[in-house]
């Protein structure tokens, strides 16, 4: 048997299946949208390689437990990160939105920055980031915001959001028992939730929560309201592609993705 060996230098070739970019993807444990979310758009050339953080407890029937939410992200961050480094990726993308909000702006900047220095990469997308990026974007200044969240991880999100220079009307926060059970809010409620923020007052309407599935439906919620719905995920992935130089452009999951 004659046996050949290419002559192959792999240290200078590309993932064949992420030619334009491999955006490494940090969820919870406990989260099944983000995923989902990012394979629908499927841009071409583009890849999302997963690292969870392992949530023991993911109870969040109230404030404090909500809270505790966010010291296991803490505590399992590194670990996630130091998982996923290992298929090499150009981009870091943190899928889960409540501790990008955490502490306002500068609870954010600082939580990135932790990031940079896990992972070693500069570029880095969160929740909150992306949706300051979106909403500027969209010359928005009154803002409804909805979450799966307990009153305190709202007051975050409104922190965050007042510190950026945006007027918050009203928000809606569903208070689910725990974070596993947020993919489970039915898009009747979402739509309800919708209806009772709207209002002649209202620029954009602003969803957080990563694990709340609801790009589509903002894609649809937009054409009987007329004014855009930014979804935390579909501005996450429109931030991190646009800052990694790929432009394209999306039918389906709502305005941002679609026209900018």
């Amino acid at each position: 048997m004659t046996q050949f060996t290419p002559e192959l230098d792999y240290s200078q070739l590309r993932d064949v299946n992420s030619p334009r970019g491999k955006f490494a993807t940090i969820v919870p444990s406990t989260n099944t949208t983000v995923e989902h979310d990012f394979h629908a758009v499927s841009p071409k050339g583009v890849t999302f390689p997963v690292g969870r953080m392992y949530i023991p407890d993911p109870q969040s029937r109230d404030d404090p437990e909500f809270a505790n939410i966010i010291t296991q992200v803490d505590a399992a961050l590194e670990d996630a990160i130091r998982v996923v480094m290992t298929t090499k990726p150009d981009y870091v993308i943190m899928g889960m939105s409540a501790p990008t909000f955490w502490g306002g702006v500068e609870g954010n900047a600082r939580f990135e920055q932790r990031i940079r220095d896990l992972s070693g990469i500069d570029g880095v997308t969160g929740g909150a980031t992306a949706v300051r990026a979106a909403l500027e974007e969209l010359g928005a200044k009154n803002i409804a915001f909805l979450t799966p969240y307990q009153p305190v991880g709202d007051g975050h999100v409104q922190r965050f959001l007042v510190e950026c220079g945006f007027m918050v009307k009203r928000s809606f926060g569903f208070k689910v028992p725990s974070i596993a059970s947020i993919s489970s809010t039915p898009p009747s409620a979402l739509i309800d939730a919708i209806k009772q923020l709207d209002g002649d007052d209202i620029d954009v309407i602003l969803q957080a929560g990563t694990n709340l599935s609801m790009l589509e439906l903002a894609d649809e919620a937009e054409r009987w309201i007329g004014k855009p719905v930014v979804t935390v995920n579909a501005a996450t992935l429109w931030h991190a592609l646009r800052h990694h130089g790929i432009d394209d452009q999306f039918d389906g999951f709502g305005s941002l993705l679609r026209e900018h």
